[in-house]
Protein backbone atom coordinates (compact mmCIF):
# COMPACT_ATOMS: atom_id res chain seq x y z
CA UNK A 1 0.00 0.00 0.00
CA UNK A 2 1.48 3.68 -1.17
CA UNK A 3 0.76 5.89 1.86
CA UNK A 4 0.68 9.65 1.38
CA UNK A 5 4.27 11.55 1.58
CA UNK A 6 2.86 13.41 4.29
CA UNK A 7 1.76 10.40 6.50
CA UNK A 8 5.02 8.18 5.70
CA UNK A 9 7.19 11.22 7.15
CA UNK A 10 4.65 11.10 10.05
CA UNK A 11 5.70 7.69 10.61
CA UNK A 12 8.93 7.71 10.46
CA UNK A 13 10.07 8.74 13.80
CA UNK A 14 8.63 5.24 14.71
CA UNK A 15 11.52 3.17 12.88
CA UNK A 16 14.38 3.57 15.62
CA UNK A 17 16.66 1.82 12.95
CA UNK A 18 15.53 4.02 9.59
CA UNK A 19 17.43 6.65 11.28
CA UNK A 20 20.34 5.09 13.15
CA UNK A 21 23.31 6.93 11.28
CA UNK A 22 26.54 4.40 10.01
CA UNK A 23 29.39 5.10 11.91
CA UNK A 24 30.82 6.60 8.34
CA UNK A 25 28.58 8.96 8.42
CA UNK A 26 28.52 10.42 11.85
CA UNK A 27 29.92 13.78 11.80
CA UNK A 28 31.49 15.57 14.78
CA UNK A 29 30.27 18.23 17.24
CA UNK A 30 31.77 21.19 16.01
CA UNK A 31 29.98 20.03 12.56
CA UNK A 32 26.53 20.66 14.30
CA UNK A 33 25.07 24.13 12.60
CA UNK A 34 23.65 27.13 14.44
CA UNK A 35 24.79 30.82 15.58
CA UNK A 36 28.33 30.16 17.92
CA UNK A 37 28.43 34.46 17.44
CA UNK A 38 31.11 36.91 16.10
CA UNK A 39 34.43 35.54 16.22
CA UNK A 40 33.06 32.32 18.24
CA UNK A 41 32.11 34.95 21.12
CA UNK A 42 28.92 34.09 21.73
CA UNK A 43 25.21 34.36 20.67
CA UNK A 44 24.47 35.74 24.00
CA UNK A 45 24.44 39.53 22.48
CA UNK A 46 21.17 38.64 20.04
CA UNK A 47 18.93 37.96 23.39
CA UNK A 48 19.57 41.83 24.43
CA UNK A 49 16.55 44.19 24.08
CA UNK A 50 17.36 46.84 21.65
CA UNK A 51 19.81 45.11 20.17
CA UNK A 52 19.55 41.67 19.31
CA UNK A 53 17.13 39.63 17.35
CA UNK A 54 15.83 37.23 19.80
CA UNK A 55 14.33 37.78 22.79
CA UNK A 56 14.36 35.59 26.22
CA UNK A 57 10.20 36.29 26.30
CA UNK A 58 10.30 34.64 22.85
CA UNK A 59 12.09 31.37 22.93
CA UNK A 60 9.42 29.96 20.72
CA UNK A 61 9.90 32.35 17.39
CA UNK A 62 13.90 32.08 18.47
CA UNK A 63 13.59 28.08 18.38
CA UNK A 64 11.50 28.54 14.91
CA UNK A 65 13.95 31.08 13.49
CA UNK A 66 16.41 28.12 13.87
CA UNK A 67 14.47 25.53 12.97
CA UNK A 68 14.20 27.34 9.42
CA UNK A 69 17.17 28.35 9.31
CA UNK A 70 19.89 25.39 10.62
CA UNK A 71 17.53 22.47 10.60
CA UNK A 72 16.32 19.79 13.45
CA UNK A 73 19.83 20.20 15.22
CA UNK A 74 21.10 22.83 16.38
CA UNK A 75 24.21 24.16 18.47
CA UNK A 76 24.04 27.45 19.91
CA UNK A 77 27.15 28.97 21.69
CA UNK A 78 25.53 31.49 24.22
CA UNK A 79 28.87 32.35 25.58
CA UNK A 80 32.70 30.77 25.47
CA UNK A 81 32.11 27.19 26.70
CA UNK A 82 28.73 27.65 27.23
CA UNK A 83 26.61 25.66 24.46
CA UNK A 84 23.26 24.91 23.96
CA UNK A 85 22.12 21.63 21.72
CA UNK A 86 18.39 22.78 20.47
CA UNK A 87 16.61 19.37 19.33
CA UNK A 88 13.55 19.59 17.25
CA UNK A 89 13.43 15.58 15.66
CA UNK A 90 11.02 13.16 18.36
CA UNK A 91 13.78 10.46 17.48
CA UNK A 92 16.54 12.50 18.65
CA UNK A 93 14.24 13.62 21.85
CA UNK A 94 13.57 9.74 22.49
CA UNK A 95 17.53 8.74 22.96
CA UNK A 96 18.18 11.55 25.18
CA UNK A 97 15.34 11.52 27.23
CA UNK A 98 14.99 7.90 27.32
CA UNK A 99 18.63 7.43 28.38
CA UNK A 100 19.27 4.58 30.81
CA UNK A 101 22.78 4.81 31.50
CA UNK A 102 23.16 2.65 35.01
CA UNK A 103 24.03 4.15 38.08
CA UNK A 104 23.14 7.57 36.80
CA UNK A 105 19.34 10.03 36.63
CA UNK A 106 18.94 12.34 34.33
CA UNK A 107 20.11 16.01 35.29
CA UNK A 108 19.54 19.27 33.73
CA UNK A 109 20.56 22.63 34.21
CA UNK A 110 17.87 24.79 35.76
CA UNK A 111 16.79 26.90 38.31
CA UNK A 112 20.61 27.91 39.01
CA UNK A 113 20.12 30.85 40.84
CA UNK A 114 17.28 29.70 42.92
CA UNK A 115 20.02 27.01 43.89
CA UNK A 116 22.41 29.60 45.29
CA UNK A 117 19.88 31.45 47.24
CA UNK A 118 18.68 28.48 49.05
CA UNK A 119 22.41 26.98 49.31
CA UNK A 120 23.28 30.30 51.09
CA UNK A 121 20.44 29.33 53.45
CA UNK A 122 21.61 26.15 54.95
CA UNK A 123 19.50 26.78 58.22
CA UNK A 124 16.34 26.58 56.05
CA UNK A 125 16.84 24.24 53.23
CA UNK A 126 18.91 20.85 53.39
CA UNK A 127 18.96 20.66 49.75
CA UNK A 128 18.42 23.16 46.71
CA UNK A 129 14.97 21.18 46.21
CA UNK A 130 13.43 19.16 43.28
CA UNK A 131 14.01 21.75 40.54
CA UNK A 132 18.12 22.55 40.51
CA UNK A 133 19.23 19.64 41.94
CA UNK A 134 20.55 16.57 40.41
CA UNK A 135 22.41 13.10 40.93
CA UNK A 136 21.40 11.10 43.81
CA UNK A 137 21.05 14.03 46.12
CA UNK A 138 17.93 14.54 43.37
CA UNK A 139 17.05 10.96 43.54
CA UNK A 140 16.77 11.21 47.39
CA UNK A 141 14.01 13.65 47.80
CA UNK A 142 12.18 12.54 44.71
CA UNK A 143 11.43 9.11 46.12
CA UNK A 144 10.26 10.40 48.85
CA UNK A 145 8.22 13.49 48.20
CA UNK A 146 6.50 11.65 44.81
CA UNK A 147 5.26 8.95 47.06
CA UNK A 148 2.16 11.44 48.01
CA UNK A 149 1.41 12.69 44.41
CA UNK A 150 2.38 9.51 41.70
CA UNK A 151 -0.19 7.06 43.12
CA UNK A 152 -3.15 7.69 40.86
CA UNK A 153 -5.14 6.71 44.44
CA UNK A 154 -3.47 9.52 46.09
CA UNK A 155 -4.64 12.05 43.80
CA UNK A 156 -7.91 10.98 43.52
CA UNK A 157 -8.46 11.09 47.44
CA UNK A 158 -8.06 15.00 46.23
CA UNK A 159 -10.89 15.15 43.81
CA UNK A 160 -14.12 16.10 46.35
CA UNK A 161 -12.06 19.16 47.75
CA UNK A 162 -10.99 20.31 44.41
CA UNK A 163 -14.73 19.70 42.92
CA UNK A 164 -15.85 21.29 46.10
CA UNK A 165 -13.80 24.62 45.42
CA UNK A 166 -13.94 24.88 41.70
CA UNK A 167 -18.00 24.60 42.47
CA UNK A 168 -17.68 27.77 45.08
CA UNK A 169 -15.79 29.08 42.20
CA UNK A 170 -18.81 28.71 39.37
CA UNK A 171 -21.25 29.88 41.78
CA UNK A 172 -19.47 32.98 42.42
CA UNK A 173 -19.41 33.47 38.91
CA UNK A 174 -23.15 32.75 38.50
CA UNK A 175 -23.91 35.36 41.05
CA UNK A 176 -22.58 38.25 38.86
CA UNK A 177 -24.65 37.41 35.92
CA UNK A 178 -28.22 38.51 35.27
CA UNK A 179 -30.60 35.48 33.86
CA UNK A 180 -29.74 35.89 29.94
CA UNK A 181 -27.33 38.63 30.04
CA UNK A 182 -23.55 37.97 29.23
CA UNK A 183 -20.20 39.90 31.35
CA UNK A 184 -17.48 40.72 29.88
CA UNK A 185 -14.55 39.90 31.85
CA UNK A 186 -11.66 41.64 30.99
CA UNK A 187 -8.79 38.96 32.34
CA UNK A 188 -9.63 35.83 33.43
CA UNK A 189 -6.14 35.25 34.37
CA UNK A 190 -6.64 36.27 38.25
CA UNK A 191 -9.33 34.97 38.36
CA UNK A 192 -8.13 31.49 37.87
CA UNK A 193 -4.95 32.37 39.68
CA UNK A 194 -6.43 32.86 42.54
CA UNK A 195 -8.81 29.60 42.34
CA UNK A 196 -5.93 27.60 41.99
CA UNK A 197 -3.81 29.29 44.86
CA UNK A 198 -6.67 28.35 47.10
CA UNK A 199 -6.20 24.45 45.45
CA UNK A 200 -2.91 24.10 46.33
CA UNK A 201 -2.64 25.60 49.61
CA UNK A 202 -5.85 23.43 50.83
CA UNK A 203 -3.94 20.23 48.97
CA UNK A 204 -1.04 20.82 50.43
CA UNK A 205 -1.47 22.42 53.53
CA UNK A 206 -4.99 21.88 54.85
CA UNK A 207 -5.41 25.78 54.85
CA UNK A 208 -8.12 27.95 52.82
CA UNK A 209 -6.93 31.46 52.31
CA UNK A 210 -10.41 32.63 50.91
CA UNK A 211 -8.79 34.02 48.14
CA UNK A 212 -12.10 35.85 46.77
CA UNK A 213 -12.44 37.91 50.33
CA UNK A 214 -12.26 41.14 50.29
CA UNK A 215 -9.41 40.98 52.27
CA UNK A 216 -7.60 38.84 50.13
CA UNK A 217 -8.37 40.59 46.89
CA UNK A 218 -5.98 43.69 48.04
CA UNK A 219 -2.84 44.16 46.30
CA UNK A 220 -0.78 43.43 49.14
CA UNK A 221 -2.73 40.64 51.09
CA UNK A 222 -1.23 37.23 51.25
CA UNK A 223 -2.53 35.40 48.19
CA UNK A 224 -1.73 38.63 46.29
CA UNK A 225 1.93 38.75 47.23
CA UNK A 226 2.12 35.20 46.75
CA UNK A 227 1.06 35.35 43.41
CA UNK A 228 3.03 38.22 42.28
CA UNK A 229 6.67 35.99 44.23
CA UNK A 230 5.88 32.94 41.85
CA UNK A 231 5.62 35.31 38.87
CA UNK A 232 8.65 37.32 39.63
CA UNK A 233 10.62 34.33 40.61
CA UNK A 234 9.32 32.44 37.14
CA UNK A 235 10.31 35.40 35.06
CA UNK A 236 13.86 35.78 36.28
CA UNK A 237 14.94 31.64 36.06
CA UNK A 238 15.89 32.27 32.41
CA UNK A 239 18.00 35.14 32.24
CA UNK A 240 19.89 33.88 35.36
CA UNK A 241 20.39 30.53 33.94
CA UNK A 242 21.91 31.82 30.68
CA UNK A 243 25.20 34.08 29.91
CA UNK A 244 27.91 34.77 32.30
CA UNK A 245 26.04 34.56 35.35
CA UNK A 246 27.31 37.54 36.90
CA UNK A 247 24.86 37.43 40.15
CA UNK A 248 27.47 34.49 41.37
CA UNK A 249 29.49 37.32 42.50
CA UNK A 250 27.58 40.60 43.36
CA UNK A 251 23.63 41.26 43.42
CA UNK A 252 22.68 41.85 39.86
CA UNK A 253 18.53 43.15 39.15
CA UNK A 254 17.72 40.32 38.19
CA UNK A 255 18.86 38.24 41.39
CA UNK A 256 17.78 40.54 43.48
CA UNK A 257 14.28 40.50 42.70
CA UNK A 258 14.23 36.69 42.84
CA UNK A 259 15.48 36.56 46.49
CA UNK A 260 12.98 39.37 47.44
CA UNK A 261 10.60 37.32 45.76
CA UNK A 262 11.84 33.82 47.37
CA UNK A 263 11.91 35.63 50.55
CA UNK A 264 8.61 36.07 51.13
CA UNK A 265 7.69 32.95 49.69
CA UNK A 266 9.49 30.93 52.22
CA UNK A 267 8.35 33.05 54.94
CA UNK A 268 4.95 31.84 54.09
CA UNK A 269 6.12 27.87 53.44
CA UNK A 270 7.76 28.23 56.77
CA UNK A 271 4.59 29.19 58.29
CA UNK A 272 2.27 27.06 56.80
CA UNK A 273 4.16 24.01 57.32
CA UNK A 274 4.77 25.18 61.09
CA UNK A 275 1.27 25.57 61.68
CA UNK A 276 0.35 22.14 60.19
CA UNK A 277 3.34 20.80 62.31
CA UNK A 278 1.46 22.09 65.44
CA UNK A 279 -1.62 20.50 64.98
CA UNK A 280 -0.06 17.40 63.37
CA UNK A 281 -1.04 15.22 66.43
CA UNK A 282 -4.62 16.28 66.55
CA UNK A 283 -5.00 16.09 63.16
CA UNK A 284 -3.70 12.64 63.09
CA UNK A 285 -6.58 11.66 65.80
CA UNK A 286 -9.03 13.33 63.77
CA UNK A 287 -8.20 11.52 60.52
CA UNK A 288 -8.18 7.79 62.62
CA UNK A 289 -11.45 9.10 64.09
CA UNK A 290 -12.99 10.06 61.03
CA UNK A 291 -13.58 13.67 61.49
CA UNK A 292 -10.83 14.45 59.00
CA UNK A 293 -11.65 13.74 54.88
CA UNK A 294 -8.04 13.38 53.71
CA UNK A 295 -4.62 14.19 54.38
CA UNK A 296 -2.84 16.91 53.20
CA UNK A 297 0.27 16.61 51.32
CA UNK A 298 1.97 18.39 54.22
CA UNK A 299 0.51 15.80 56.88
CA UNK A 300 1.52 12.67 54.61
CA UNK A 301 5.28 14.20 54.61
CA UNK A 302 5.54 14.59 57.90
CA UNK A 303 4.86 11.39 58.60
CA UNK A 304 7.43 10.26 56.50
CA UNK A 305 10.67 9.34 58.76
CA UNK A 306 12.87 9.67 55.39
CA UNK A 307 12.36 13.30 55.41
CA UNK A 308 13.74 15.78 57.45
CA UNK A 309 11.75 19.20 58.15
CA UNK A 310 14.07 21.35 56.07
CA UNK A 311 13.17 19.08 52.54
CA UNK A 312 9.30 19.14 53.59
CA UNK A 313 9.75 23.31 53.36
CA UNK A 314 11.94 22.93 50.16
CA UNK A 315 8.54 21.15 48.96
CA UNK A 316 6.26 23.80 50.17
CA UNK A 317 8.26 26.69 48.78
CA UNK A 318 8.34 24.37 45.03
CA UNK A 319 4.58 23.79 45.39
CA UNK A 320 3.39 27.65 46.12
CA UNK A 321 6.62 28.18 43.02
CA UNK A 322 5.18 26.15 40.30
CA UNK A 323 1.63 24.89 41.41
CA UNK A 324 -0.54 28.23 40.48
CA UNK A 325 0.75 29.64 37.35
CA UNK A 326 0.82 26.35 35.15
CA UNK A 327 -2.17 25.15 35.36
CA UNK A 328 -3.73 29.11 35.35
CA UNK A 329 -1.96 29.24 32.28
CA UNK A 330 -2.80 26.31 30.47
CA UNK A 331 -6.40 26.62 31.85
CA UNK A 332 -6.43 30.26 30.20
CA UNK A 333 -5.12 28.98 27.02
CA UNK A 334 -8.04 25.86 26.59
CA UNK A 335 -10.48 28.31 27.14
CA UNK A 336 -9.20 30.65 24.55
CA UNK A 337 -9.55 27.87 21.78
CA UNK A 338 -12.79 27.15 23.24
CA UNK A 339 -13.77 30.52 23.41
CA UNK A 340 -12.91 30.41 19.43
CA UNK A 341 -14.49 27.43 18.69
CA UNK A 342 -17.92 27.45 20.36
CA UNK A 343 -19.85 26.07 17.84
CA UNK A 344 -17.29 22.73 17.60
CA UNK A 345 -15.12 21.98 20.35
CA UNK A 346 -17.14 24.14 23.03
CA UNK A 347 -20.66 22.38 21.98
CA UNK A 348 -19.18 19.02 22.03
CA UNK A 349 -17.39 19.38 25.36
CA UNK A 350 -21.08 21.09 26.68
CA UNK A 351 -22.88 18.01 25.46
CA UNK A 352 -19.86 15.65 27.56
CA UNK A 353 -20.05 17.76 30.72
CA UNK A 354 -24.16 18.09 30.80
CA UNK A 355 -23.58 14.34 30.91
CA UNK A 356 -21.40 14.28 33.57
CA UNK A 357 -23.06 17.31 35.48
CA UNK A 358 -26.98 17.21 34.82
CA UNK A 359 -27.91 19.11 37.54
CA UNK A 360 -24.19 21.17 38.29
CA UNK A 361 -25.76 22.60 41.09
CA UNK A 362 -26.20 18.97 43.23
CA UNK A 363 -23.83 16.91 40.91
CA UNK A 364 -19.78 16.09 42.07
CA UNK A 365 -17.55 15.04 39.78
CA UNK A 366 -16.19 11.26 40.93
CA UNK A 367 -12.96 9.71 39.90
CA UNK A 368 -14.68 7.08 37.92
CA UNK A 369 -16.32 9.52 36.22
CA UNK A 370 -13.23 11.65 35.33
CA UNK A 371 -11.30 9.01 34.16
CA UNK A 372 -14.23 7.08 31.59
CA UNK A 373 -16.38 9.54 30.76
CA UNK A 374 -14.54 12.87 30.49
CA UNK A 375 -12.76 11.63 27.54
CA UNK A 376 -13.12 14.41 24.94
CA UNK A 377 -12.79 17.32 28.49
CA UNK A 378 -9.11 15.16 28.46
CA UNK A 379 -8.55 15.33 24.49
CA UNK A 380 -9.28 19.28 24.70
CA UNK A 381 -6.82 19.18 27.81
CA UNK A 382 -3.99 17.18 24.91
CA UNK A 383 -4.91 19.63 22.60
CA UNK A 384 -4.64 22.52 24.50
CA UNK A 385 -0.90 21.02 25.47
CA UNK A 386 -0.09 20.21 22.25
CA UNK A 387 -0.21 24.00 21.01
CA UNK A 388 0.91 25.87 24.18
CA UNK A 389 3.04 23.34 26.14
CA UNK A 390 4.04 24.56 29.67
CA UNK A 391 7.20 25.38 28.40
CA UNK A 392 8.95 24.72 25.50
CA UNK A 393 10.72 21.91 25.64
CA UNK A 394 12.54 19.76 28.00
CA UNK A 395 16.13 20.57 29.12
CA UNK A 396 18.88 17.50 29.87
CA UNK A 397 22.42 17.35 30.95
CA UNK A 398 23.51 14.27 28.60
CA UNK A 399 24.92 11.44 31.01
CA UNK A 400 27.18 9.59 28.12
CA UNK A 401 27.99 10.46 24.50
CA UNK A 402 25.48 10.26 21.99
CA UNK A 403 24.56 10.32 18.31
CA UNK A 404 21.95 12.72 17.69
CA UNK A 405 20.62 14.26 14.53
CA UNK A 406 24.56 12.22 13.05
CA UNK A 407 26.37 14.16 15.14
CA UNK A 408 28.70 12.97 17.65
CA UNK A 409 27.12 15.07 20.77
CA UNK A 410 29.25 14.66 24.32
CA UNK A 411 28.71 13.59 27.96
CA UNK A 412 28.05 16.84 29.35
CA UNK A 413 26.05 18.74 26.58
CA UNK A 414 23.41 21.39 27.58
CA UNK A 415 20.18 19.80 25.58
CA UNK A 416 17.02 21.77 25.04
CA UNK A 417 14.26 19.89 23.13
CA UNK A 418 12.02 21.92 21.11
CA UNK A 419 8.23 20.51 21.66
CA UNK A 420 6.59 23.59 21.16
CA UNK A 421 7.98 23.73 17.68
CA UNK A 422 7.67 20.32 16.81
CA UNK A 423 4.72 20.15 17.70
CA UNK A 424 3.40 22.89 14.74
CA UNK A 425 5.44 21.35 12.13
CA UNK A 426 2.95 19.53 9.18
CA UNK A 427 5.55 16.54 9.26
CA UNK A 428 4.50 15.32 12.56
CA UNK A 429 0.90 16.18 12.56
CA UNK A 430 -1.73 17.36 10.19
CA UNK A 431 -3.36 20.64 9.97
CA UNK A 432 -1.26 21.32 13.08
CA UNK A 433 -2.34 25.20 13.09
CA UNK A 434 -5.67 24.26 13.78
CA UNK A 435 -6.76 23.22 17.44
CA UNK A 436 -8.55 19.83 16.90
CA UNK A 437 -9.11 17.60 19.88
CA UNK A 438 -10.60 14.92 17.75
CA UNK A 439 -7.30 13.99 16.38
CA UNK A 440 -6.91 12.64 20.45
CA UNK A 441 -10.49 10.25 20.11
CA UNK A 442 -9.86 6.89 20.01
CA UNK A 443 -12.20 6.57 16.69
CA UNK A 444 -10.30 9.63 14.88
CA UNK A 445 -6.58 9.40 16.75
CA UNK A 446 -4.06 10.26 14.36
CA UNK A 447 -0.77 8.26 14.99
CA UNK A 448 1.63 10.40 17.30
CA UNK A 449 5.45 9.95 18.19
CA UNK A 450 5.19 9.11 21.52
CA UNK A 451 8.02 12.08 22.28
CA UNK A 452 6.24 14.64 20.86
CA UNK A 453 3.78 15.98 23.48
CA UNK A 454 5.51 16.30 26.34
CA UNK A 455 4.21 19.24 28.33
CA UNK A 456 5.10 17.86 31.76
CA UNK A 457 8.51 16.30 30.82
CA UNK A 458 9.39 12.57 30.66
CA UNK A 459 10.47 9.46 32.58
CA UNK A 460 12.13 9.94 36.33
CA UNK A 461 11.85 13.93 36.10
CA UNK A 462 8.71 14.61 34.61
CA UNK A 463 6.70 16.93 36.82
CA UNK A 464 5.64 15.59 40.22
CA UNK A 465 2.45 16.91 40.54
CA UNK A 466 1.24 16.01 36.77
CA UNK A 467 -1.71 14.20 37.95
CA UNK A 468 -2.76 16.80 40.33
CA UNK A 469 -2.85 19.33 37.88
CA UNK A 470 -4.75 17.35 35.42
CA UNK A 471 -7.42 16.71 37.50
CA UNK A 472 -7.52 20.10 38.73
CA UNK A 473 -7.49 21.33 35.12
CA UNK A 474 -10.79 18.68 34.21
CA UNK A 475 -12.73 19.67 36.89
CA UNK A 476 -12.78 23.27 35.91
CA UNK A 477 -13.46 22.46 32.37
CA UNK A 478 -16.16 20.62 32.87
CA UNK A 479 -17.90 23.07 35.62
CA UNK A 480 -17.09 26.28 33.29
CA UNK A 481 -18.41 24.80 30.24
CA UNK A 482 -21.36 23.12 31.99
CA UNK A 483 -22.36 26.59 33.07
CA UNK A 484 -21.39 29.51 31.30
CA UNK A 485 -21.10 29.96 27.35
CA UNK A 486 -17.62 31.25 26.48
CA UNK A 487 -16.87 33.89 23.81
CA UNK A 488 -12.97 34.79 23.15
CA UNK A 489 -13.21 38.92 23.25
CA UNK A 490 -9.35 39.46 23.06
CA UNK A 491 -6.91 39.93 20.44
CA UNK A 492 -6.64 36.71 17.62
CA UNK A 493 -4.19 35.04 17.92
CA UNK A 494 -2.87 35.08 21.07
CA UNK A 495 0.43 34.61 21.39
CA UNK A 496 3.00 33.82 24.65
CA UNK A 497 5.72 34.89 26.54
CA UNK A 498 8.11 32.07 26.85
CA UNK A 499 8.98 33.51 30.88
CA UNK A 500 10.52 29.60 32.18
CA UNK A 501 6.52 29.01 31.79
CA UNK A 502 4.85 30.25 28.91
CA UNK A 503 2.04 32.34 29.82
CA UNK A 504 -0.46 34.21 27.40
CA UNK A 505 0.84 37.77 25.95
CA UNK A 506 -2.41 39.12 26.64
CA UNK A 507 -5.30 39.60 28.87
CA UNK A 508 -7.41 36.39 29.17
CA UNK A 509 -10.64 38.71 28.15
CA UNK A 510 -13.63 36.46 28.05
CA UNK A 511 -17.26 36.89 27.26
CA UNK A 512 -19.48 34.79 29.32
CA UNK A 513 -22.93 34.03 29.50
CA UNK A 514 -24.99 31.64 32.04
CA UNK A 515 -26.85 28.40 30.53
CA UNK A 516 -30.47 28.01 31.40
CA UNK A 517 -29.84 24.26 30.92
Amino acid sequence: MNLPRQITTRLRGFSSVANEPSKRTVKSFDEIPGPRGPLGLGNLYQYIPGIGRYSFDELHRSGEDKYRQYGSIVRETMVPGQDIVWLYEPDDVATVLDDRTPGMYPSRRSHTALEKYRKDRPNVYRTAGLLPTNGAEWWKIRSELQKGLSSPQNVRNFLPATDKITKEFVTRLRAQMEPGKSILIEDFMPLVSRLNLELICLLAFDVRLDSFSEEQMDPGSLSSRLMESAETTNSCILPTDQGFQLWRYFETPAYRRLRKAQEFMEKTAVELVSQKLLYFNEDQQRLASGEHGSKSLMEEYLRNPNLELNDIIGMASDLLLAGVHTTSYTTAFALYHLGLHGATAQDRLYREAKKILPDPRENRIGAAVLGSEASYCRAVLKETLRLNPISIGVGRILNRDHVLGGYQVPRGTVIVTQNMISCRQEAYFRDPQLFLPERWMRESKEPVHPHLVLPFGHGMRSCIARRLAEQSMLVLLLRLIRSFEIEWAGTVPMDVKTKLINQPDQPIRLRMKARTS
